[in-house]
């Protein structure tokens, strides 16, 4: 890979910046805004009195986390498809897999968390009711549902690598 006027090239073969892969790097965004955003969800739903003060902060940070994990996604699939693992087996080989499985879910949870939070937070921010129970409800299951599986997966793939 090379640079060219201060600007990174991208590899067709493997996704990487100035020969790092990219998948740790993009990595490092999921594990910061998707926690992020859903404590920032939870902060919404149950601080009813900053709701109004939460509700930008809330929106951005969850489209960022959605992105991001869906970015952290992609790049592990192209960065897994490289040749830096046609060798591996075993334990190793497995505990890739069990990332990978967790990743899968990761992106379809903090998918269904990103739709609802955006739902609340731009469509349906000042109704009341059984509206905003329902859309508090089903913020507050995603984004728990999130931070366990940004968890889980994260420390899947920590022991992937550090193993």
């Amino acid at each position: 890979m090379t640079v060219s006027a201060g600007l990174p090239m991208f590899s067709a073969m493997e996704w990487s910046i100035a020969g790092l892969p990219l998948h740790p790097l993009v990595v490092h965004a999921t594990v910061v805004f998707t926690p992020l955003a859903a404590l920032a969800a939870l902060a919404y739903v149950f601080l009813g009195r900053y709701r109004d003060l939460l509700r930008w902060p809330t929106l951005v940070l969850a489209v960022v986390s959605v992105l991001s994990v869906w970015a952290a996604y992609f790049t592990g699939v192209d960065f897994f498809d490289s040749d830096r693992f046609a060798n591996f087996s075993g334990e190793a080989l497995d505990n890739i897999e069990t990332h990978q499985g967790y990743a899968n879910t990761l992106r379809w949870i903090a998918s269904a968390f990103g739709v609802v939070t955006i739902a609340a937070t731009y469509f349906y921010h000042d109704r009341t009711g059984t509206i905003r129970t329902v859309l508090g409800a089903l913020i507050a299951i995603s984004a728990v549902a999130t931070l366990v599986w940004v968890a889980l997966t994260g420390d899947a793939g920590a022991r992937a690598v550090w193993g």
